[in-house]
């Protein structure tokens, strides 16, 4: 989208803009803000490589509107700003297809494929036929309508020939350009087909959020991702974390109002090249151009292994004839287009019995019934323990102890119970009850009203108290290094720590007569807890547990008060005011910041030498890792992504999304597919595995 010298100045006008240093003239500065704001959502949203802090970006775009607000002349439909959409959408309007979204004919086997192409050949009369080949995102389809470069209107599929105007909703989903320079192409119309979807660690940070406040999680990222499209509030789609993959060009019209023949060549890989240079979110690495079929079924063999390293739900694959003329030839049924199948991947499912029901604690009190059922291998893995989230759940499908029950991979990565199969009870199934009291401290529960999770509501149980600790040291909270779950519990057990601020006044003396203790262990201990007490406050938040607020929200709270504490003097009407701050997170910041032992935790922990400021404390190794970049790839062991990229982040450095001549670092987990090949190629880039990586990061920040 951008060449290098674009780039250069962008960076160049960035920082300016950042400083200060806007121009007077309030079109003039309009003009350059929107620029450098539309550049860096390009480079966030697309690419995955920000080059600048989330605060640096709020500061540029608060400038941005307040100009606007000042000038409204001046405002424009294609603005950053005009994509936090205030209003709600009360209805839906039903809008009609520039031309009909149809659905796909599919396959399971190679035979299937072998058969496709057989038929292609036949209706086209080639001999030879290339195929483009792109992933079948499993999520919500969309289409898009530009007119004069413009976002005009966008529509979910519907039933193929009529869908629902979702404009305002699309236009929060950043992924999307609010414009695009199609008219350099000739193009004055063009309508897009894409897939929203949400990415599979997004997705399971928000239903890990959801269990943890006592809601239901979502069953799948395809429904919650379909569902946010039609959320009446756009404010709410903003939250759900949604993202838009554009995979066709479906009309195309030229300033004069007579249809073009597609983009600029005959070529759907062609094609999609040139809508990811306008700047949309498009199959890059993932997607093929093959010369034959058994090129074909030798790519969805590799995917079919790879597909659940990928960062997005896929439920196969997409083949597609590449030449547009060949595929206007072959034509199309009125279920299916002839030149295109999808390649369905096997379904990942098993049964089991359900051997009993236990429960744990959570941190915020949260009950979690856990299913245990007879060890059943199932898509790589051995699943023994299932959680089935609240009482709620397990009454709607009827879940009785002794089931045969069928379980499945959500995403090919969390499993759950799909449900009893109850054509296999035999009668002695067990009918099930919630137990009444904590399995910790055998208080009793309560439930309430709005929640679906029964709580404990003892701020002495040993659980919540384990599970908090537990929290605090996590990588996504303090990222305390030489701490880990098991040490937390044994330190527990040993009477070694009992509350939070412990941690930083650990007995090193007893620890060192503990089995397995060492002087070098503790004095890894030691630094772990030292370097954590420079942390930006935003970790300190989200590791103290404040209910609704995930690491996002508490980096843009965090920027907000030079001091945690000052929050116990902001109203909720302050709160609210706050960019995606709603009532429930307003209501929960007002009860942790005025709840006294939280505000007691807070000063023990700043006189213990933590940071409770904004940014991070003096000395803190944060740039240690400044201009190194890395990329993940491959099955991951020792960390998730969400964690090595916090990892990354935090010192520094930088995570990019694909292997190119900027990448220093690529970190190599098991099957590692195309991006190791592809950096083997560059012979520039270092390839190093998880606990290299582990151990370089350590010597890099002591």
């Amino acid at each position: 989208m951008y060449i290098q010298e674009e780039i250069q100045a962008l960076n160049a006008l960035s920082r300016s803009l950042i400083q200060g240093l806007t121009p007077d003239d309030p079109k003039q500065a309009v003009d350059a803000l929107r620029k450098v704001i539309n550049y860096h959502d390009w480079r966030y949203y697309v690419l995955s490589e920000p080059i600048v802090s989330d605060y640096e970006y709020d500061v540029l775009f608060k400038e941005l509107r307040a100009i606007e607000d000042a000038h409204p002349a001046l405002l424009t439909a294609d603005s950053p700003t005009q994509r936090v959409a205030r209003a709600l959408n009360e209805d839906f309007e039903n809008v009609e297809h520039t031309i009909p979204m149809l659905s796909l004919d599919n396959s399971y086997n190679a035979d299937d494929l072998m058969d496709f192409d057989r038929r292609v050949k036949e209706l086209s009369g080639e001999a030879q036929v290339a195929y483009t080949v792109e992933p079948k995102f499993d999520g919500a389809s969309i289409a898009l309508i530009y007119e004069n470069d413009i976002l005009t209107r966008a529509a979910t599929r519907g039933n193929g020939r009529f869908g629902d105007n979702i404009t305002n909703n699309a236009k929060v989903i950043k992924s999307i350009p609010l414009k695009a320079n199609f008219s350099q192409y000739g193009i004055r119309k063009i309508e897009l087909r894409g897939e929203v979807i949400i990415e599979k660690n997004t997705f399971e940070a928000m239903n890990a959020s959801r269990i943890e406040n006592g809601q239901d999680p979502f069953q799948n990222a395809r429904n919650t991702a379909s569902g946010g499209l039609r959320m009446k509030d756009p404010n709410q789609v903003a939250q759900r974390g949604l993202e838009a993959f554009i995979y066709q060009i479906g009309y195309v019209q030229d300033d004069a109002g007579e249809e073009l023949k597609i983009g600029q060549s005959y070529s759907q890989h062609a094609n999609t090249d040139m809508l990811y240079q306008l700047g949309f979110k498009v199959p890059t690495e993932e997607r093929g151009l093959f010369k034959s079929m058994d090129e074909v079924i030798a790519f969805t063999s590799f995917w079919e292994d790879k597909r659940d390293d990928y960062n997005y739900e896929i439920d196969g694959l997409v083949v597609k004839v590449d030449d547009y003329r060949l595929q206007t030839k072959i034509g199309a049924t009125s279920h299916h287009p002839r030149w295109a199948m999808a390649y369905k991947f096997k379904a990942k499912q098993a049964t089991t019995k359900l051997l009993d029901i236990d429960y744990q604690v959570g941190r915020t009190g949260a009950i979690t019934p856990v299913a245990k059922v007879e060890p059943v291998f199932l898509a790589g893995v051995t699943i023994s323990s299932i959680s089935l989230h609240n009482e709620d759940q397990i009454k709607e499908k009827d879940i009785r102890i002794g089931d045969t029950v069928l379980i499945e991979r959500a995403g090919d990565v969390i499993p759950y119970v799909v449900g009893p199969v109850k054509d296999a009870r035999t009668g002695s199934e067990k009918p099930f009850q919630f137990i009444q009291t904590c399995p910790s401290c055998a208080s009793d529960l309560v439930k309430p009203g709005s929640e679906a999770a029964w709580r404990c509501v003892n701020i002495e149980c040993p659980a919540q108290a384990e599970e908090r600790m537990i929290h605090f040291v996590s990588k996504g909270a303090m990222d305390i290094d030489g701490l880990g779950k098991d040490i937390v519990k044994r330190f527990m057990q040993e009477g070694l720590i009992t509350s939070i601020p412990d941690l930083y006044q650990l007995d090193y003396e007893k620890i060192l007569q503990l089995e397995g203790w060492k002087e070098k262990s503790v004095e890894n201990l030691k630094k772990g807890l030292e370097a954590s007490k420079g942390n930006p406050s935003w970790r300190l938040m989200v590791g103290l547990g404040v209910r609704h607020v995930g690491s996002t929200m508490a980096k843009a709270l965090a920027q907000q008060v030079n001091h945690l504490l000052d929050f116990q003097d902001w109203t909720t009407e302050q709160l609210v005011d706050l960019e995606d701050v709603g009532p429930k997170v307003a209501e929960s910041l007002q009860e942790f910041f005025t709840n006294p032992q939280n505000v007691d935790t807070i000063k023990a922990l700043e006189g213990l030498g933590v940071n409770v400021h904004r940014g991070e404390a003096a000395g803190a190794a944060s740039q240690q890792l400044a201009g190194k970049t890395f990329l993940f790839t491959g099955s991951l062991t020792q960390f998730t992504r969400d964690e090595a990229k916090a990892m990354v982040e935090d010192h520094g450095g930088k995570v990019l999304s694909g292997v190119s001549t900027k990448l220093n670092y690529l970190v190599a987990g098991e099957k590692a597919g195309s991006k190791l090949k592809k950096a083997e190629a560059l012979g520039t880039i270092e390839v190093i595995d998880e606990v290299t990586f582990l151990s370089m990061l350590k010597d890099m920040i002591a």
